[in-house]
């Protein structure tokens, strides 16, 4: 009687080559994760006026404000400028996560077909 499941001796060499390929891309993809997390993202609205500053951790590392900024009649527009700074800080950060992500992945998207 045959037996059931597996493959005798294990695994064929194309599944194997895959599952190197799969641990390989995994190491990389941690590297990269790595080296994403250690790098800085500034961005500044109101013309400078504002700059923030984000890690790779997705954490405010800095903001900075000049004096002409702070117009006590006017704090909304200087928490107008903060948030801009820091959305930009974000999107910038965002964008070079995924363009790294996607080079090691061929563009597979966010997940894998099996």
């Amino acid at each position: 009687m045959a037996k059931r499941g597996g493959f005798p001796g294990g695994m064929p060499g194309n599944m194997n080559n895959l599952m190197k390929q799969a641990q390989k891309m995994q190491r990389q993809m941690e590297e990269t994760t790595k080296e994403l997390e250690a790098k800085e993202y500034t961005a500044s609205s109101g013309g400078g006026a504002v700059s923030v500053t984000v890690s790779g951790k997705k954490e405010v590392t800095a903001v900075k404000i000049s004096p002409e900024a702070v117009d006590p009649d006017d704090v909304e527009m200087l928490e107008d400028m903060i948030m801009a700074a820091v959305n930009e800080a974000f999107r910038q950060e965002e964008e070079a996560s995924s363009s790294a992500m996607a080079k090691l992945t061929g563009g597979l998207g966010g997940g894998f077909p099996f």
